[in-house]
């Protein structure tokens, strides 16, 4: 194998590795947004846990976010604003990265 097959794979084993961790964190910071409504919503333990579930569920059902922010704006009604729902994500992205790369290593 030539040196160019060799970077061609280890680049490509990269972007793979890249493109897991993004989702892994994706979905760890819609866990971590639906255990936050949650609580607003007054629900813990095994119930909070299932609705995070749900959560995460949300986001297969289109591409992009707004998926889990519809969701989370009509189970929150007057509780939360989609403003509110989309800062918190972004609050807690960096958040749900850094739990994955810790435990990914």
């Amino acid at each position: 194998m030539s040196t160019f097959d060799d970077r061609e794979n280890a680049f490509e084993a990269k972007f793979a590795h890249d493109e897991e961790m993004q989702f892994k964190a994706q979905a760890r910071c819609n866990k971590l947004l639906g255990l936050w409504a949650a609580e607003k919503m007054g629900k813990s333990g095994d119930s909070a846990e299932e609705y995070a579930k749900s959560v995460v569920i949300a986001d297969f059902e289109e591409a992009g976010h707004e998926d889990v922010v519809r969701k989370v704006a009509g189970d929150l009604g007057h509780l939360s604003s989609a403003d509110e729902i989309r800062a918190k994500m972004t609050e807690l992205l960096p958040q749900a990265k850094a739990q994955v790369l810790s435990e990914a290593g």
